[in-house]
């Protein structure tokens, strides 16, 4: 992608300007953002989507006298209210993972990078559905398919919730701005920036979320791949026969004290121990997320990532699902090309060592990787 063309997706900005002047700073409201956009997915295939049990869907709904009601799936068809029934929103999560066309979809964003990419949501919701005013931890852009949905936005300072409901809804939200989108508007939202949707009449609203990793949840996440990758260091006692006896049997000793830290040195002994777990991180597959296993042909030709694959990479390694190699050489520059293009042709793939070309098929029996045109 030319980060420096202008998009007609951007209002006209290139990637690289809105970047600079939007991203995490304001939101960004472009009509016809994909002008004559037709939801790529039915009504009827969204349902089929929230009766799988590996697929996340939840029902939202407010009555006048129960209040907002919040139920989570698989759900029967049959379980879902009637359209013509106002007030209640299907959400369903990952469809980029199980339908193709939603997941190309997603390929125009790739001006960001990948490692923030969490997934396509989409939200059916009949006449006045909604899920109240709130705010996210995450990038957002709202994209209409399918009717019209009317937005109110806010920059929330107050973020108090009203207690003693099933959904996070703000207790004081303070409206800035309004606008009613149609099919092809598309609305970026920024982290905390508060937002309402409600639908006006029955429509369908896409949500492409970009996660942003909080740095607690990374840091354990990090370090406990660290201490597992830890396990595999020669075994080592700790040793005091110099210990003298004590009259303060409650100090810890500072020899003890000095062991544990050289045993955290030794886990970080290879600088780039972090930045393999962070690779492997964010490449871990979701835990509702499962491969088919395939066969690899007897000789390699054009090759696509499967839509629920993570692939990315560093300046050393390369990630997939979870996993990482070291890489380099002409054989990097490949690789890299498959996680940036997500397919690589066949005069790649005959370029490829023979040892990158093993990985290609073993990644094919994982069901990571397809040859293009197969089926998955």
């Amino acid at each position: 992608m030319d980060i420096d063309t202008p998009l007609t997706l951007l209002g006209g900005l290139s990637p690289a300007a809105f970047m600079r002047r939007y991203w995490q700073r304001k939101p960004l409201l472009v009509r016809q953002a994909i002008p004559g956009f037709r939801a790529p997915i039915s009504r009827q295939t969204l349902f089929e989507l929230a009766a799988r049990d590996e697929v996340e869907s939840r029902l939202v709904a407010q009555d006048p006298k129960a209040g907002w009601r919040l139920q989570r799936g698989p759900f029967a068809r049959r379980a879902l209210p009637p359209l013509t029934r106002p007030n209640w929103t299907l959400l369903v999560q990952g469809v980029d993972l199980h339908h193709p066309a939603s997941h190309a979809l997603l390929q125009q964003f790739a001006f960001v990078p990948a490692a923030r990419l969490d997934d396509l949501m989409i939200s059916l919701a009949t006449d006045g559905g909604g899920v109240g005013p709130h705010y996210d931890s995450y990038d957002v852009f709202l994209l209409q398919a399918h009717g019209r949905r009317r937005w109110r936005i806010g920059r929330q300072k107050d973020l108090t919730l009203v207690e003693g409901l099933p959904l996070k809804i703000l207790k004081h939200f303070e409206v800035e701005h309004e606008w009613v989108l149609e099919p092809g508007d598309m609305l970026y939202l920024p982290p905390e920036w508060a937002h309402d949707g409600i639908a006006e009449g029955e429509c369908q609203t896409y949500s492409i979320g970009f996660r942003v990793p909080a740095r607690a949840d990374l840091a354990r996440d990090l370090l406990q791949r660290v201490a597992d990758e830890a396990g595999e260091l020669p075994e080592r006692l700790y040793r005091d026969a110099g210990q003298p006896a004590t009259a303060t049997p409650g100090a810890i000793p500072e020899a003890l004290q000095r062991f544990a830290a050289e045993a955290v040195a030794a886990a970080l002994k290879d600088p780039h121990a972090l930045d393999r777990a962070l690779g492997e991180s964010l490449t871990e597959p979701k835990p509702n997320v499962w491969f088919e296993s395939g066969r690899a042909p007897r000789r390699l030709g054009a090759v696509v990532l499967d839509a629920r694959t993570r692939m990315m990479y560093d300046a050393r390694h390369i990630f997939v699902n979870g996993e990482s190699w070291r890489a380099a050489g002409r054989d990097a520059t490949l690789m890299r090309r498959l996680a940036d293009a997500r397919r690589l042709d066949a005069p790649a793939v005959r370029a490829a060592s023979e040892d990158a070309q093993s990985l290609l098929a073993l990644w094919c029996e994982a069901g990571w990787v397809h040859p293009e045109g197969a089926t998955p």
